[in-house]
């Protein structure tokens, strides 16, 4: 990995370039440093969500989930090199299994609202959606891993599942529920 940064105004990116992991510059427009920037904001999200009351293992697996994100950025600033490792998408499969099977079968679509947790779950799993295209374009360019868009795949969903559960938390002990879409097909059922 490149120096450690000893100071945070360097003043390097003032004509638009910025320095990779490998001391390479690159233009803060390439494709490379937007992919980065989706993954900073995502994870920035994340810190957001994790002020939220939650279950204590909604919580340490969301902090799991930042340590990883923090490994796909330092994966993305250096090309050609691997810190995110297949085992971080096993471990988001196995979450996703254990968590969606607590969860009562869809009947329709859901509104990404509901509780405020739930709701910013809900950003979260946007801005990963967002930085996953971000990953893709930059893959049909240059080399990449796989692991890296099939994390952010699989958090995606997670992400969503996860909006489920903290729609179904609450301190006081009732029981919530997500938020349906009324479509047309579901206000004419109601009305028959």
């Amino acid at each position: 990995m490149g120096q450690r940064l000893t100071q945070i105004a360097t003043r390097t990116g003032d004509m638009g370039s910025t320095g990779l992991g490998d001391n390479t510059r690159v233009s803060k427009n390439s494709l490379r440093v937007h992919a980065m920037g989706d993954v900073d904001e995502l994870n920035s999200n994340l810190g957001v969500l994790l002020c939220e009351d939650m279950p204590d293992a909604v919580r340490e697996l969301l902090v799991q989930i930042q340590h990883q994100l923090f490994n796909l950025g330092g994966e993305l600033s250096i090309p050609g090199f691997e810190l995110l490792k297949s085992e971080a998408v096993l471990a988001l499969d196995q979450a996703l299994a254990h968590y969606n099977a607590a969860l009562p079968a869809l009947q329709e679509f859901i509104l990404p609202a509901g509780s405020r947790a739930a709701a910013l779950a809900h950003v979260c799993r946007t801005v990963t959606r967002r930085a996953e295209r971000s990953v893709v374009a930059l893959e049909d360019k240059e080399a990449l891993k796989d692991t890296p868009r099939q994390y952010l795949n699989r958090l995606s969903d997670l992400l969503f599942v996860l909006a489920r559960v903290l729609n179904r938390h609450r301190t006081d002990g009732s029981v919530g529920d997500d938020v349906y879409w009324k479509s047309e097909r579901l206000l004419q059922a109601e009305s028959e």
